[in-house]
C-alpha cells in the first residue's frame, strides 16, 4: 500500500508539472504533503518535515550552487566565454572546426548554466556558419552536446551537485569520474554523429546580425579566460587527490587539507579569484561585480527552490518508512541498481521534460536502494544524471529553445536534437557501467 502511494504521488507530480503547468517547487510541496497524509504521518509533524526537508538538502549544496551561478555569470558578462570560443575556433582551424566547437562548449559549459551557455554560444555558432558557409546543425551540434553533458554530469551544475548531496557522494570524485564518462559521450554525440546531419538546413535566421559592442570594459586575455573558467574543476580534482598524495599527513596540515578540500571552500575561492581576474582587473568597480552576482542569484532562485522541494519529498519517504519497503521491493528486480536508476530517470524525463526535476525525483526513489545495495554513490549520481538527459522532446524547454534558435521543423529537431540527447544518455550509462567494473 505504501509503495502504491509513492507511485501515485510520482504520477501526480508529473500531472501537476506537465498538465496543470504548476511550478515544480509548488508541485513537490503539494505532493509531499499529500503523500505524508496518505502514509499516516501525523498532521502536526508535516510542517516540521517540510522545514527539515528543505534545510537538510540545502545544508550541503545550496552554497555551492549559488557560488557556481555567480562564477558562471561573471564568466559570461566579462567576455571570457566569448574569448575562449574565439581562441578555440582559431586554434583548430576550418578542417577541425567541429572539434574546436566541441571543446569550446565543454570548457564554457563547466562554469555556465545550460540556458546561459546556450544563448551565449549559439551566436558564435552562426558566426562560424556565415564565415565558412557550413550547415548550422552540423557545426553547432558538437558544442550543444558538450553543454548538455556538462549540465547533466559535472559539478558545479545544480543537478549533479544536488545528486551528490542526496546520495552522500564526494564532489571531487564525482567530477573526476564524470569527466571520464563525459569525454566519449561528447565525442559520439557531437563530432561523430553530427556527420550524418549535414543535409539538415536551418530556416532564415535573423537573430544574430552583427551589432556594435557596447561593453566598455576590456576583454580578458586568453590565459585569464581559460584559467578562471576552469579553476573550479582543477581545484576540485587537486583537493580530491591531496589525501592520496599525502596519506600520512596529520595535525594542522591534515586539518588544512580537509578544509581546503571542501567543495564549498573550493567554490568560494574560485569566486574570489574570479572577482579579481574577471572583475577588478578588467576595470570593473566592486559595486558592478556585486550587481552581476545579485543577478546570478535571481537567475538561480527557482532552481534552488526546486531542489528544496525535492528534499521535502525525500524526507517524507524516509520518515514514513516507505524508503526501506521500496528498497526491498526494488532489490527483487533483476536489473543492476545503476541501470535501474538510469531507467527510472529516463522514464521520468520522458514524462516531465526538465532534466533537473527528473534527476531530483529519480534520486528520491533510488536513494534507499543505493543504501541497501551499497552501490557506489558517485556512479549512481552519474547514472541518474545520464538518464535525466534521455528522451528530450516537446515537453522540454531545451527542445524548443534549439528549434526556434535554429529555425528548424519539428521533424528535423527530433532527428538532430532528440537523437543527440539519446546518444549522450546511452553513452553516459555505458561509461558508468564500465567504470563500475573497476571501482
Amino acid at each position: 500500500m505504501s509503495i502504491l502511494v509513492i507511485v501515485i504521488s510520482l504520477l501526480l507530480l508529473v500531472l501537476l508539472v506537465t498538465w496543470f503547468k504548476i511550478d515544480a517547487f509548488i508541485a513537490f510541496v503539494l505532493v509531499s504533503i499529500g503523500a505524508a497524509i496518505a502514509l499516516g504521518i501525523p498532521l502536526p509533524e508535516i510542517p516540521v518535515i517540510i522545514n527539515k526537508g528543505i534545510g537538510k538538502i540545502y545544508e550541503s549544496i545550496a552554497f555551492i550552487i549559488i557560488m557556481g551561478a555567480m562564477l558562471g555569470k561573471l564568466v559570461a558578462e566579462s567576455g571570457a566565454a566569448g574569448k575562449i570560443a574565439g581562441v578555440m575556433i582559431h586554434a583548430f582551424g576550418e578542417k577541425r572546426l567541429q572539434w574546436g566547437m566541441m571543446l569550446t562548449g565543454f570548457i564554457v559549459g563547466i562554469p555556465l548554466f545550460y540556458d546561459i551557455g546556450f544563448v551565449l554560444l549559439v551566436p558564435i555558432i552562426f558566426s562560424i556558419v556565415y564565415t565558412y558557409k557550413l550547415p548550422a546543425v552540423y557545426i553547432g551540434m558538437p558544442m550543444l552536446a558538450a553543454l548538455s553533458v556538462a549540465h547533466g554530469f559535472l559539478p558545479p551544475h545544480p543537478s549533479p551537485v544536488a545528486l551528490v548531496g542526496i546520495f552522500g557522494a564526494e564532489m571531487g570524485k564525482t567530477l573526476i569520474l564524470g569527466l571520464l564518462v563525459a569525454i566519449p559521450a561528447i565525442v559520439v554525440a557531437g563530432p561523430v554523429s553530427s556527420k550524418t546531419l549535414k543535409h539538415i538546413r536551418t530556416g532564415e535566421v535573423t537573430l544574430f546580425e552583427k551589432k556594435e559592442n557596447t561593453n566598455s570594459f576590456p576583454i580578458p586575455g586568453t590565459f585569464n579566460s581559460f584559467f578562471t573558467a576552469t579553476i573550479p574543476v582543477f581545484m576540485l580534482i587537486i583537493t580530491t587527490l591531496l589525501p592520496y598524495i599525502f596519506p600520512n599527513v596529520q595535525g594542522a596540515t591534515a586539518d588544512f587539507i580537509i578544509f581546503l578540500s571542501s567543495p564549498s571552500i573550493v567554490m568560494l575561492l574560485a569566486v574570489m579569484i574570479a572577482t579579481y581576474t574577471l572583475g577588478l582587473r578588467q576595470d570593473r568597480f566592486m559595486r558592478q561585480i556585486m550587481n552581476i552576482y545579485i543577478t546570478a542569484c535571481k537567475d538561480i532562485a527557482m532552481i534552488i527552490l526546486i531542489v528544496g522541494g525535492s528534499g521535502i519529498f525525500k524526507l517524507v519517504m524516509e520518515e514514513s518508512g516507505v524508503s526501506l519497503q521500496l528498497a526491498e521491493a526494488m532489490k527483487e528486480i533483476p536489473v543492476h541498481p545503476l541501470l535501474l536508476g538510469w531507467l527510472m530517470a529516463s522514464l521520468i524525463r520522458a514524462l516531465i521534460g526538465s532534466a533537473t526535476v527528473t534527476a531530483l525525483t529519480a534520486a528520491g526513489v533510488m536513494l534507499p536502494l543505493t543504501i541497501v545495495t551499497q552501490v557506489n554513490p558517485n556512479l549512481m549520481t552519474l547514472a541518474i544524471g545520464a538518464g535525466s538527459l534521455m528522451f528530450s522532446h516537446v515537453n522540454d524547454s531545451g527542445f524548443w529553445l534549439y528549434k526556434e534558435y535554429f529555425n528548424l521543423s519539428i521533424k528535423d529537431t527530433f532527428r538532430s536534437w532528440s537523437v543527440m540527447q539519446i546518444l549522450v544518455s546511452v553513452m553516459g550509462i555505458t561509461g558508468v557501467m564500465i567504470l563500475n567494473l573497476f571501482i
